[in-house]
């Protein structure tokens, strides 16, 4: 028993160090604090047990707790025939095709395709977290791009696609780490030094005025056409034009106020911000869909060469 609480002493002061990095975010340190203070509680292990620690790594430990860990053979990779690898291959190329064509569903399938047949290419994971970026799918789009380092820890591009997959969640301190490894095993770069700069600003940039607290800048929607026709077909609802004008009224000043009874520009966003949050209280599916709209937009860039 004392070699099992050496190891969990050992596990837990690895996560409480991985809790006090600065590239976790603040959701994440809390969540490794939780599995501490779990792991303390079931193995009722406490300050007073210091005698525990160990100067030796914590894989170490874990043999000297589990001596027979070392005798498992490896998992060995399934043998792919030459004509799986070739069909993979024409698969792949079709679906960079498909890319170019900007059709990105079918790109997505003959990546999948290409990956049941040969699960161990890096680059067919990395294809597809492409064609996931593009479909708005980011968070699968990190777990694809993960995967492919799983396979190939040098592969630079896998690091540069999870970067603007992270830049299509806003989630900018994550988009720069990774940004960050993509120029590390690739120095020259140059999209990824222009990424990283974007994510830099992004991250410092303070939220438009215009945003009322949502999370995405409205101007950038009225310049989109999808949102403007979508914005079109939304005021023919006559429950949308009756909380429309009343919305008017409330933000219209007196004698002195000007077209439309809103005196300047500050009444004029005062009262877009009004309507906005009218419309997620009553339609939070579409206030969602718009988020998804615009994050599947960020860090879309130019058409990209895909390996």
């Amino acid at each position: 028993m004392s070699s099992i609480k050496r190891l969990v002493y050992a596990v837990i002061q690895f996560l409480r160090e991985q809790s006090q990095r600065d590239d976790y975010t603040s959701d994440e340190q809390e969540s490794l604090e939780v599995a501490v203070q779990c792991l303390e509680t079931v193995f009722k292990i406490g300050p007073e047990d210091a005698h525990l620690a160990t100067s030796k790594s914590l894989e170490e430990v874990f043999s000297q707790a589990h001596p027979m860990s070392n005798e498992l053979s490896p998992v060995e990779s399934p043998s792919i025939s030459p004509a799986d690898t070739e069909k993979a291959e024409k698969l792949k190329d079709e679906g960079n095709i498909f890319m170019k064509e900007l059709n990105y569903e079918a790109a997505l399938d003959c990546y999948t395709q290409a990956i049941e047949l040969d699960p161990n290419n890096a680059v067919y994971y990395c294809n597809r977290a492409a064609a996931y970026s593009q479909l708005g799918n980011h968070s699968t789009a990190i777990k694809d791009c993960e995967k492919a380092i799983s396979i190939d820890g040098t592969y630079s591009k896998a690091y540069g696609r999870m970067g603007r997959a992270f830049a299509g969640m806003n989630k900018y301190k994550e988009a720069i780490s990774s940004y960050q490894k993509a120029l590390d095993l690739d120095h020259e770069n140059e999209s990824y030094k222009s990424y990283l700069k974007i994510a830099e600003q992004k991250l410092k940039q303070v939220p438009s005025p215009t945003s009322a607290g949502w999370g995405f800048d409205m101007a950038s929607l009225m310049n989109n056409p999808a949102f403007v026709s979508m914005a079109a077909s939304l005021m023919q609802d006559p429950q949308i034009q009756h909380m429309m004008s009343g919305m008017m009224s409330n933000a219209a000043g007196g004698p002195a106020a000007g077209v439309g009874g809103l005196t300047d520009l500050s009444s004029l966003i005062q009262a877009g911000q009004q309507f906005a949050q009218q419309i997620q209280q009553q339609n939070p599916e579409l206030i969602q869909q718009l988020r998804n709209h615009v994050r599947s937009r960020s860090f879309s860039g130019s058409a990209e060469e895909h390996s």
